[in-house]
C-alpha cells in the first residue's frame, strides 16, 4: 500500500549541447528550458503538465542571470509558481532535492521543477576566439534562495596562495597512497585504473560528455593532450568543466502523479536524505585521507531508509577527483572494485559545476527504472570535501514516509587540529602536491605536522626538489622550516 503523500520522482531530462562552432551554442537558460520539456515528456508523454509546476527551482551557475527561474516560469506557462535559486555548491542539488520530497509530503508543494544548466565548453571557446556570448535578460529576484555561501579554503591556505580545488585535492590523494602503504607506481596503476573503469561506463551512458572509453595508461600518462595539472593528477583525473550541458527533474506526490496519469513504473521513490558538513578546510582536518563527515551521513542515511550497502543496486559517489571517490568508498564501507559512478564521473559523464549532481540522480532514475527492487545511492560534495549531501533513492516504497536528518552536531563534536601561521624547527611531512603551469613546475605546497600535531603549511619554488617531489615519496618524511622556508631532511 503506498503512502499517497509519499514523494516520488516522475521525470527526468538531460540535454547536451555539442557544436562545432559558436553558432550552434545554447545559452544555459535554454537548455534548462530544454531539459524541462523533456522531463516532462519522459514522465507523460507531453510536456503539458509543465503549466501546474508551482515551484521553479534553479541551481546556481557560473551565468550572468539574477532570476533564471522566473524567466522558466513564464516560458513554461507557470507564471505564478514560486521561484527558488541556490547559493554554490555541489552539494546544492541532492540538497534540494532533501528539502523538496519535505515540502511535497508536508502538502506545501504540489508539482516542483528543479533544473540547472552550464556552457563551460561554449565560454571557454568564446575566450579563445576572442567572442562573447549573448545571455537573455532575466528581470527580478527569487521568492526564496537556498544555501549558505562560505569561503572555501582557510585564511592560512589563501596566505600561501592555496585557493583552488586543484591544489586540495592532490594532497589528499598523496595521503591515501602513503596511508595504504603503496608505492608511487602502484598508487598511479590502481588509481587510473579506477578512472578508467568510470571512463567505461560513460561510454555506456548516452548522456555523458566524452563517451569513447579511455585506458588506464592513456589517463595516467602525461601526454600534450593530458597534460600534468598538479602531482599526481593529470588533465584526465580532473573534473571537465568544459562542457555544456542541462538536466531537470520533476517532483510530486504519489497521488499526484497517479492524478497527472503518470505510468508507475516512472515512478521513483526518495527514500532517505542525509546532510552533514566536515571541518572547514584542510587545515583543521584531523587526516586528509578521511571524511567523518561522508561516514557519519553515510551511517545515518542507510539507518533512516533500513537499506545496507550490500543491497544497492547502482551507486554515484561524487567525482571531482579520484581522491574524492576513494575517500567516499572506504568511509561508506564499498569496494573500489564494484561500480560507483553512473553516469562516468565529473572528469568523463561532464561536471556542469554545481550542477553534475542532477545528471547523476537523472542517470540512477532511468537505471532503476529497469531495475526490480533497485536501490540507489547518489552522494554530493560542496568545496574541498566539505559539504556532504546524500540521498537514497528505490523503485519501491519501504513503508515509510521520506526520512531527513541533518547530522552536524555529531560531526562538529568530532577533534578539530590547530593550524599555526608561522613555525620554525622539525616538522613531518604529511602530504603534498607540486603544481604545473604552462613552463613547467611553477610551485610545490606541502602540509606538515609539528611535534605536538598541529598543522603547517610551506611552499617552495626549488626546482630540483619539486622534480623530486614527483618521482619520491615525500609524505612521512622528516623537514625543518625556517624563515619561510623548508628543507627535507634525507
Amino acid at each position: 500500500m503506498r503512502n499517497e503523500s509519499q514523494p516520488v520522482l516522475i521525470g527526468v531530462g538531460q540535454v547536451l549541447n555539442r557544436l562545432t562552432d559558436l553558432r550552434g551554442a545554447q545559452e544555459p537558460l535554454m537548455m534548462m528550458q530544454e531539459a524541462a520539456n523533456l522531463a516532462a515528456t519522459d514522465a507523460t508523454g507531453s510536456n503539458d503538465l509543465l503549466s501546474q509546476v508551482d515551484s521553479v527551482r534553479v541551481i546556481r551557475g557560473v551565468w550572468p542571470y539574477r532570476n533564471p527561474a522566473g524567466w522558466l516560469a513564464r516560458t513554461l506557462n507557470c507564471p505564478s509558481a514560486q521561484t527558488v535559486g541556490t547559493l554554490f555548491g555541489g552539494n546544492q542539488v541532492q540538497a534540494v532535492v532533501n528539502r523538496t520530497a519535505l515540502e511535497i509530503q508536508r502538502g506545501e508543494r504540489a508539482l516542483v521543477l528543479i533544473t540547472g544548466a552550464e556552457n563551460g565548453y561554449s565560454a571557454a571557446r568564446a575566450r579563445k576566439q576572442g567572442q562573447a556570448l549573448y545571455y537573455t535578460e532575466t528581470s527580478g529576484a527569487y521568492d526564496l534562495l537556498i544555501g549558505a555561501q562560505k569561503p572555501e579554503h582557510h585564511d592560512l591556505e589563501i596566505a600561501k596562495g592555496i585557493k583552488t580545488a586543484i591544489q586540495v585535492y592532490p594532497m589528499y590523494e598523496n595521503a591515501i597512497r602513503h596511508n595504504r602503504s603503496e608505492s608511487l607506481t602502484e598508487h598511479m596503476e590502481r588509481v587510473s585504473g579506477l578512472w578508467s573503469r568510470f571512463s567505461a561506463i560513460a561510454a555506456d551512458n548516452p548522456n555523458a560528455w566524452i563517451r569513447d572509453a579511455v585506458d588506464a595508461k592513456t589517463i595516467r600518462t602525461a601526454s600534450p593532450t593530458n597534460r600534468p595539472i598538479s602531482f599526481p593528477y593529470t588533465k584526465l583525473m580532473n573534473a571537465n568543466m568544459s562542457v555544456n550541458m542541462g538536466g531537470a527533474l520533476l517532483m510530486c506526490t504519489v497521488q499526484r502523479a497517479r492524478d497527472l496519469g503518470v505510468p508507475e513504473q516512472k515512478w521513483i521513490y526518495p527514500l532517505a536524505g542525509v546532510e552533514g558538513y566536515d571541518h572547514f578546510s584542510a587545515s583543521v582536518r584531523a587526516d586528509f585521507h578521511r571524511s567523518p563527515g561522508i561516514r557519519l551521513v553515510g551511517q545515518r542515511l542507510f539507518d533512516l531508509a533500513g537499506v545496507s550497502v550490500d543491497d544497492l543496486t547502482c551507486v554515484d559517489l561524487y567525482s571531482c577527483f579520484p581522491s574524492a571517490v576513494q575517500v567516499a568508498a572506504r568511509e561508506l564501507g564499498l569496494s573500489e572494485t564494484r561500480p560507483l559512478t553512473v553516469t562516468g564521473g565529473l572528469t568523463f559523464g561532464g561536471g556542469p559545476l554545481n550542477n553534475y549532481v542532477m545528471h547523476s540522480i537523472a542517470r540512477t532514475v532511468e537505471l532503476l527504472r529497469d531495475q526490480a527492487n533497485g536501490y540507489g545511492l547518489v552522494t554530493a560534495n560542496g568545496g574541498n570535501l566539505y559539504k556532504h549531501a546524500h540521498g537514497l533513492y528505490a523503485t519501491e516504497p519501504n513503508g515509510k514516509p521520506f526520512q531527513f536528518d541533518n547530522v552536524q552536531a555529531q560531526i562538529d563534536a568530532l577533534p578539530s587540529v590547530a593550524c599555526l601561521a608561522e613555525f620554525e624547527g622539525t616538522v613531518t611531512i604529511e602530504s603534498y602536491t607540486v603544481m604545473f603551469g604552462a613552463q613547467g613546475l611553477s610551485q610545490g605546497h606541502f602540509a606538515c605536522r609539528t611535534g605536538n600535531g598541529e598543522r603547517v603549511w610551506a611552499n617552495t619554488s626549488d626546482q630540483d626538489l619539486m622534480a623530486a617531489m614527483t618521482h619520491e615519496e615525500f609524505c612521512g618524511r622528516p623537514a625543518t622550516l625556517a624563515h619561510d622556508r623548508i628543507r627535507v631532511i634525507g
